[in-house]
């Protein structure tokens, strides 16, 4: 579970700061091996880059990357905190007196960063490439051609859906967990439930009593539905309008 929430949790602060890597990557490949003042400077400061960005190659621009960048936050964030968190539980932190061990929690910490770097590694390289693209006037460092899906691909709608999906999944997951436990919750003769009085006490009974973990239980079934299902939905009723217009005329 500590590698999931991890995973998931920098995932949804990705979606707000992947346009601060993408400027970062611009500025950083800016200048490449160039003595200053032998170049032209397309990114003056960060908030020059976002207005130049985004007039040049489009506000969208600003999350190039995206993909590889939450693949990349999930794996490294997941296995960093999740192996750290690991470590804790089991008590690898503390020493045989039951204290609390400063190397230890040192040396679980540089362990768990190297192996969350070193399997991110790859997806890292791939979003540098993609964020370091750029129409051609403000064009920084080497310019990779690469394209992830080819535009209208059912593909790039399934991404789009699944990386929504993570804020709607955070902000509705604790929801869905009370209205799950409304329904199911055993009733008296009369009907009324027998355990909440309502959304606001199942919500607030759940925090009490399993933490706010326990309101987001399932979360991890609940994203890896959304995508799918907001895709599926939008295919099946594309079509069916087409199907309906086609014999209707």
């Amino acid at each position: 579970m500590d590698f999931l929430m991890s995973g998931l949790a920098a995932c949804g602060a990705c979606v707000f700061t992947n346009p601060l890597e993408v400027v970062k990557t611009r500025m950083q490949l800016q200048g490449e091996l160039k003595a200053p003042g032998t170049y032209q400077r397309h990114y003056r400061n960060v908030f020059h880059a976002f207005i130049t960005i985004g007039k040049v190659d489009g506000l969208a621009a600003l999350q190039k990357g995206l993909a590889p960048a939450l693949i990349y936050q999930f794996l490294m964030n997941g296995i960093r905190l999740g192996t750290y968190g690991l470590a804790e539980a089991r008590g690898y932190l503390h020493t045989a007196e039951g204290t609390h061990s400063p190397a230890r929690s040192a040396a679980a910490g540089a362990m768990a960063g190297v192996m969350g770097a070193y399997l991110g590694s790859p997806i890292y390289m791939v979003k540098t490439h993609l964020q370091a693209q750029a129409a051609s006037e403000i064009a920084v460092g080497h310019q990779y051609k690469h394209q992830i899906f080819p535009p209208q691909s059912w593909k790039l709608a399934l991404v789009a859906a699944m990386v929504s999906g993570i804020a709607v999944v955070l902000a509705m997951a604790p929801f869905d967990v009370a209205c799950t436990r409304l329904y199911n919750q055993p009733t008296n003769a009369q009907g009324k439930g027998l355990m909440y009085r309502g959304i606001l006490d199942a919500l607030l009974q759940t925090a009490r009593t399993e933490g706010i973990f326990g309101m987001y239980k399932g979360i991890g079934a609940s994203y890896f539905r959304l995508g799918p299902h907001t895709i599926l939905s939008l295919f099946f009723w594309d079509q069916l309008r087409s199907v309906y217009y086609t014999y209707a005329k």
